[in-house]
């Protein structure tokens, strides 16, 4: 196990790092865009890309930036005017962070992505093409989830997981999660006697400790988000650390703020990290026993003659459940087929199906590359 002190060093270290932000960290108690605040964040990272490492910032606040201009005095709860929000507010946040980072001679270049951008092989290819390309040319890419074309079937969730799924994505050294609370404490940090936890080495130092899950006034996390997002980013090798915006500068130079978060894994497929921790399975397959065990335990491709039930209507490339015979999800997967083409395969096998139907139709229902299992996750 690394020390605190050891595993910050390899932020002073990293090549290419991912910084995220969250909407209370950039807007004014009013609400709109809090240039003093942009500009000491600006001011942090700009120093390190100067400096030669490679910074690529996930930044929320699109919504949060549209409010304004839009009269409303809180985040909206329905999806049309969040979309709304976001379509207004992305110039103007990217307008801040454009001139903010031109005073520093720095070009930035926007990057909106949405779940299909991560969970399919073309998309996620052209989005880690992108992104490599701009961090060769000397830019600072700016991503944020594309609020104004995302519903809730085929959006992140929060931008903390859309963190952490970049991170892996451009194969970043670090990722860095910037909020309004200095670091994770062992209970509320209001809280007297609330201890700081400096080093979470594993699952087990968080046994006990309060999490909470309430984001603020114009944001969707929370503090269990930012815990999520550096799990699904140790897991895949890539250590975290969690701190406030306000520690931005302290944060990336290595010093003893916030919480660090260890690797604990090595890297997977982008596609397979996006359905294991953040997907939303678009229906189900009941599997018999037999497949239950050649997906699970033999890592096999589900073929046609497991399958005993189909539940929910569903898009070949979209992601669905496995079940086993009791209803419990023991894996997901990037299914072949439209729902509406599977109960004509159930049960049988293959060989039969390209006799009966042509050549298409002997292939797996799910392939092996494609599923990721679910238990102890």
């Amino acid at each position: 196990m690394e020390s605190s002190e050891t595993g910050r060093r390899q932020l002073v270290a990293a090549h290419r790092i991912v910084v995220k932000v969250g909407s209370s960290s950039l807007t004014a108690a009013g609400g709109g865009i809090d240039t003093e605040r942009i500009g000491h964040l600006v001011t942090a990272l700009a120093e390190h890309r100067l400096s030669g490492q490679e910074i690529v910032l996930v930044s929320s606040g699109a919504i949060a930036a549209g409010l304004a201009p839009l009269t409303l005095a809180k985040r909206p709860k329905d999806l049309a005017t969040q979309q709304a929000a976001a379509s207004v507010g992305q110039g103007l946040l990217m307008a801040h962070y454009t001139a903010a980072f031109a005073r520093r001679e720095i070009t930035v270049g926007q990057v909106l992505l949405t779940a299909d951008d991560v969970i399919r092989r073309t998309h996620y290819a052209n989005a880690r093409r992108t992104l490599t390309r701009l961090l060769g040319l000397g830019v600072v890419p700016v991503v944020n989830e594309n609020d104004t074309v995302a519903t809730d079937e085929i959006r992140f969730g929060d931008n903390d997981r859309l963190a952490a799924l970049v991170a892996h994505l451009v194969r970043a050294d670090a990722l860095v999660l910037l909020s309004d609370v200095d670091a994770l404490y062992d209970g509320p940090p209001s809280r007297p006697g609330a201890r700081r936890i400096d080093l979470v080495s594993g699952p087990a130092d968080l046994e006990g400790v309060e999490i909470g899950s309430v984001g603020s006034a114009v944001g969707t996390g929370g503090m269990v988000t930012k815990v999520d997002a550096a799990r699904i980013a140790t897991v895949a090798g890539i250590p975290t650390l969690l701190t406030s915006a306000a520690n931005a500068a302290e944060g990336l130079a290595g010093k003893d703020v916030g919480t660090w978060f260890e690797a604990r894994g090595g890297r997977t497929a982008s596609r397979l990290l996006w359905l294991r921790h953040a997907a939303k399975a678009a229906g189900r397959l009941v599997l018999d026993d037999g497949a239950v065990a050649a997906v699970v335990q033999r890592r096999m491709s589900l073929l046609p003659a497991g399958v005993v039930k189909v539940e929910g209507r569903f898009a070949a490339g979209e992601a669905v459940d496995l079940v086993n015979p009791g209803g419990a999800a023991v894996a997901r997967g990037l299914v072949n087929f439209d729902s509406g083409e599977i109960p004509a395969l159930l049960g049988r096998s293959t060989r039969d199906l390209a006799a009966e139907l042509g050549p298409d139709y002997a292939r797996e229902i799910v392939h092996r590359d494609d599923i990721v299992l679910l238990r102890g996750r």
